[in-house]
């Protein structure tokens, strides 16, 4: 068992380790008092891992409810909310109790946004089941819902009280929500570790548990210290978001129905990559490395839709500031940085 310190605004543990779920009750009471929990969580993983939970948690003296909402990106929303809002209501949910989150990157995100909203804040805890939301999104303390206009539009900075990443969950994943998380990692590994960068173009991490715990641990602590230096996305933070803007952009653009989000940030990271050697932003010629990384994981690389509307999908982006764009971009394997640059210019970054 890993633990790793993140000492943000509210610090707290992440624990990794295997068969952390049956104790889950026990490591939540050492940081929050036992009291009415609610378990939130989607009808994909409810079936399989909340019964454990719920009876881990009240052998630790809490009450417990339990929010099953249906799966998928669509759910990431403000009706999905709202009925989540009714049921803490007529749960009687006071600021003293305390919300779950049992799921992928999805539960983590709506549950920590109805934790920092509901009664203006209430402590929660974060179970991440799937390796994107173990090495990624469960931790920071980013929570958000989608709107029309984009994904994570609305949302806060609300850390969690804990974080407990169950590497046994990751055993019932089918490959390809496996592989969607190998997109945050190889992302890891191209904004701050070489290291790990050429562990994970060795493929084949899943069926090798010690390099797997190895593999998380390494993106957490990569996320932790970024998070540590600026907590609230205002300068380094930004690399975090290396290939997201084009990928969100191409989650858009297919209505959150088509490539997952790691396999869609995988297609943005090469795709700025290789517009940033073709536009002379870098200069060591990485494109081609990374593809090879991304094959090996069994990531995607490009997308069929045209430049344009990407370019498009992507300028409502939360790193535009009014007619200029944070881009981020890896000028070596292992170092990000961030270029703010006018919107034309970007346009043609993207387009030509």
């Amino acid at each position: 068992m890993n633990i790793i310190r993140v000492k943000a605004s509210k610090s707290y543990n992440v624990i990794i380790g295997n068969a952390l779920l049956k104790d889950s009750g026990k490591y939540i009471s050492e940081v929050i008092k036992p009291c009415r929990a609610v378990i939130v969580s989607d009808n994909n993983v409810a079936p399989l891992y909340s019964q454990t939970v719920k009876t881990s948690l009240e052998s630790a003296g809490f009450t417990s409810e339990l929010f099953v909402f249906p799966h998928g990106e669509q759910s990431k929303s403000h009706k999905v909310l709202l009925e989540l809002y009714d049921f803490l209501s007529e749960a009687g949910v006071t600021r003293s109790d305390c919300l779950i989150a049992l799921g992928g990157g999805v539960t983590g995100d709506l549950t920590g946004f109805a934790a920092a909203t509901y009664l203006r804040g209430i402590d929660y805890v974060q179970i991440p089941t799937s390796l994107l939301a173990q090495i990624d999104s469960s931790v920071g303390g980013k929570t958000a819902v989608d709107i029309s206009s984009g994904k994570n539009l609305v949302g806060a900075f609300k850390q969690p009280s804990l974080v407990l990443a169950d590497t046994d969950t990751l055993s019932t994943l089918s490959d390809d929500f496996f592989t969607d998380g190998m997109g945050e990692a190889v992302k890891y590994g191209m904004i701050w570790s070489g290291e790990l960068f050429d562990i994970l173009s060795g493929g084949n991490i899943r069926n090798d548990k010690a390099r797997l715990t190895d593999m998380i641990s390494r993106c957490i602590d990569i996320k932790r210290e970024v998070v540590e230096n600026d907590e609230f996305d205002k300068g380094q933070r930004m690399i975090l978001n290396f290939g997201h803007t084009l990928g969100h952009s191409i989650e858009k653009t297919q209505d959150f129905s088509g490539l997952s989000h790691g396999k869609a940030v995988a297609v943005g990271m090469y795709t700025m990559t290789l517009a940033a050697e073709k536009h002379a932003l870098i200069t060591e010629p990485i494109s081609e490395k990374l593809k090879k990384c991304l094959e090996a994981n069994g990531l995607p690389f490009e997308t069929d839709i045209a430049p344009g509307t990407l370019y498009e999908n992507s300028v409502n982006d939360k790193k535009r500031f009014s007619d200029r764009i944070n881009i981020i971009v890896c000028k070596t394997i292992g170092k990000a940085e961030i270029i703010n640059m006018p919107l034309e210019e970007y346009r043609k970054l993207i387009t030509e």
